[in-house]
C-alpha cells in the first residue's frame, strides 16, 4: 500500500492553473534546450482549463517555441458503425462535445497564437487513440518514451478518469468502452449544449488505467470546485488503486501530485 497523496491547496482554480502551467512551461523550455520532444498528456473538460489558459499566457511572456511539443489526448466519443474497422467511428470532430474540437479550440489555438507564426504545435503532433485500433496508442506512447507530464482530472460523481468507468481493471489499456450513466450525467455539465441525457453518446475510445500509470513520468491530478469535495476526499485518502473510483490511479503514477482549490476541500479541512 502507498501513503496517501497530501493535497496541495490553492486559493483559486486560477492560482492552481498558474502553478502547474509554470512547471509545464519549464519542462517545455528544458526539452527544447536538450533537443528532445515534450509530450504533454491532456484531458478535455472544465478541470484543466485554468492550466491551459495560464500556459498560453506564459508561452507569450517567455516567447516559448512549441514546435517540439506533442499533445497526447485521452479519449473521444464514438458511435457504433458496423462498416468501420473495429465497429465504431469518432463523432463529428466539429461537434460541440468532440474532444478533437476541444483540443483544437481550447488548447492548440491559444497556445499557437501565443507562440507566434511557425512556432506552434504541429498539426500531426496532436494524438488520440484511434477507435479502429486502440491498442496502437499504447505502442505510440511507449515509442515516444512516455508522457513528460500528464494533467489528470476526475469525474465528480463517480471518479471516472478519461472514459474509464467505475469497476475498471487496473491493467486496462486503450480500448472502446460503454460509458457509465454517471459519467454521461457529468458530461452534461462539461458540455452544456447537451439538451438531455439521451443526446450524450454511450461509447467512447479511451486510454486505460495502465496506459496512464505506465506512461506518465509525472502526473498531476487537478480538482477544483465545491462539487468536487467527494472527489478530493476519495483521492486524498486512497492508498492504492480503487476500481470503484478510477481516478485513484494517480497514487500509483510516478512523481504524482494532487492539486486542489480551497472550495473543493471539506469545510472543516478548508478552515
Amino acid at each position: 500500500m502507498s501513503a496517501p497523496l497530501p493535497p496541495r491547496v490553492f486559493d483559486s482554480p486560477a492560482q492552481l492553473g498558474a502553478e502547474l502551467a509554470r512547471e509545464i512551461a519549464d519542462g517545455i523550455a528544458e526539452a527544447a534546450g536538450s533537443g528532445r520532444r515534450y509530450v504533454l498528456g491532456c484531458p478535455g473538460g472544465r478541470s484543466p482549463k485554468p492550466v491551459y489558459e495560464a500556459l498560453a499566457e506564459l508561452t507569450a511572456e517567455r516567447g516559448l517555441d512549441l514546435r517540439h511539443v506533442v499533445i497526447a489526448m485521452m479519449d473521444e466519443y464514438v458511435l457504433p458503425d458496423p462498416d468501420a474497422p473495429g465497429g465504431f467511428h469518432d463523432i463529428d470532430h466539429g461537434a460541440h462535445n468532440s474532444c478533437h474540437r476541444f483540443v483544437a479550440e481550447e488548447i492548440v489555438a491559444p497556445l499557437n497564437a501565443a507562440a507566434g507564426p511557425t512556432r506552434g504545435i504541429p498539426v500531426d503532433a496532436v494524438w488520440f487513440p484511434d477507435p479502429a485500433d486502440p491498442s496502437a496508442y499504447e505502442r505510440r506512447l511507449a515509442e515516444a518514451g512516455g508522457i513528460d507530464l500528464f494533467i489528470l482530472a476526475c469525474g465528480a460523481s463517480d471518479g471516472h478518469i478519461a472514459f474509464n468507468p467505475p469497476g475498471t481493471d487496473r491493467h486496462s489499456t486503450s480500448r472502446i468502452v460503454e460509458l457509465a450513466d454517471t459519467t454521461r450525467v457529468d458530461n452534461m455539465g462539461t458540455f452544456p449544449d447537451f439538451a438531455s441525457l439521451d443526446e450524450v453518446p454511450r461509447h467512447g475510445v479511451t486510454v486505460g488505467v495502465h496506459t496512464i500509470v505506465a506512461n506518465s513520468r509525472r502526473a498531476v491530478m487537478t480538482v477544483h470546485g465545491a462539487h468536487k469535495r467527494e472527489a478530493v476526499r476519495r483521492l486524498a485518502t486512497a492508498r492504492g488503486y480503487d476500481p470503484s473510483w478510477p481516478a485513484t490511479l494517480v497514487i500509483e503514477c510516478a512523481d504524482a501530485a494532487l492539486y486542489v482549490d480551497r472550495a473543493s476541500m471539506a469545510l472543516e479541512d478548508a478552515a
